[in-house]
């Protein structure tokens, strides 16, 4: 993100549970999730993204949220499709790899994967792995 950028995204990080796992392999999926809600609410006025988690069982259950553009649920499937987009290159530029990579390093660490959203109002993508408590970050 350039500066510009920066200057409008209203971003919050609360307390995440610390999980094992490749740290290369879960940095690309906040890097990729992160990445997704920042381009998806570009054309927002003030782009609000939130990272929460929560306990549930042994897992965390970690959220990232946005205020961005959105998506019908009848295609929340299709997401995590290889070279699967929802909207046109016009519109978002893109792959169509981002969300299946995602998808593809969770699962490998035994975790799952899902997401919300309504058309205009934002999304969240949710996603599991083995929780080994809590870790406030710096």
């Amino acid at each position: 993100t350039t500066p510009q950028e920066r200057e409008r995204i209203d971003f919050s990080l609360a307390p995440l549970p610390r999980a094992s796992g490749d740290p290369a392999l879960l940095r690309q999926v906040w890097v990729n999730l992160l990445a997704n809600a920042v381009k998806f609410s570009a054309k927002q006025p003030r782009a609000s993204i939130a990272v929460t988690a929560r306990h549930e069982g042994n897992e965390g259950i970690y959220t990232v949220r946005d205020n961005g553009v959105g998506f019908n649920m009848d295609y929340a499937k299709k997401l995590f499709g290889v070279f699967q987009r929802l909207h046109s290159d016009k519109e978002f530029s893109g792959t169509g790899l981002g969300l299946a990579l995602v998808q593809r390093i969770v699962q490998r660490h035994g975790g799952r994967i899902w997401a919300e959203g309504e058309p205009g109002k934002g999304a969240k993508f949710y996603f599991t792995l083995n929780d080994i408590g809590t870790s406030n970050p710096a």
